[in-house]
């Protein structure tokens, strides 16, 4: 590969994901305002933030393929973000017992050299079971899940909140989405599987 690739992100989540590519990349914090617009769809809101965050992380990787992600979640047409305080990941989590939630992630690979961006957003849906409030404070208390969209992680413990998954590619529930993104990278002539060997 003649590029470096810089995954625009210091998600632990997300580094682990992209780790099972078998691609040496680097890390770089995005700088940028995720803030909806007025009126912004979920899916305008994280094809927005994940082009943004590219494109923010690019101007340090001059000749790079930057990846950059953004994810929320939505319940009964309400977008949910990251929650940062346990009183709001309750609140979260009671509105989402027993309902079906969809993730949408916001996934640009952009060509810093070539000045070309390509973007997409991946819905995942995920049925949650009826939660009691003992339930949601045990996983509260285990996870602590405050920095993620819609109080929870599928990696860990979070699993146990749902009734059933729904979508094309379930690390797109962790926040990237593995399978659109090798799609991106082989239109930029980046073959996985081929570079195993070489």
């Amino acid at each position: 590969m003649d590029k470096v690739l810089v995954l625009g992100s210091t998600s632990p989540f997300r580094r682990s994901l992209l780790e099972k590519l078998g691609l040496p990349f680097v890390c770089d914090k995005p700088q940028v305002d995720e803030t909806a617009k007025d009126g912004e769809s979920a899916e305008a809101l994280v094809a927005r933030l994940a082009e943004a965050k590219a494109r923010a992380v690019a101007e340090r990787h001059p000749n790079a393929l930057v990846i950059g992600s953004d994810q929320v979640a939505v319940v009964s047409g309400t977008i949910l973000g990251k929650p940062h305080t346990h009183d709001k990941a309750v609140a979260q989590l009671s509105a989402a017992s027993g309902q079906v939630v969809t993730f949408y992630t916001g996934l640009c690979l952009y060509n810093s050299g070539a000045n070309r961006a390509q973007t997409l957003v991946e819905p995942f849906e995920v049925a949650f079971k009826s939660l009691t409030e003992a339930q949601i404070e045990g996983y509260l208390k285990a996870e602590q899940p405050y920095n993620c969209a819609g109080s929870f992680k599928s990696e860990g413990l979070g699993i146990m909140l749902f009734d059933r998954l729904s979508g094309r590619d379930p690390n797109a529930l962790i926040g990237l989405p593995l399978i659109s993104l090798g799609e991106l990278l082989a239109n930029e002539g980046v073959d996985v599987l081929t570079l195993q060997s070489a």
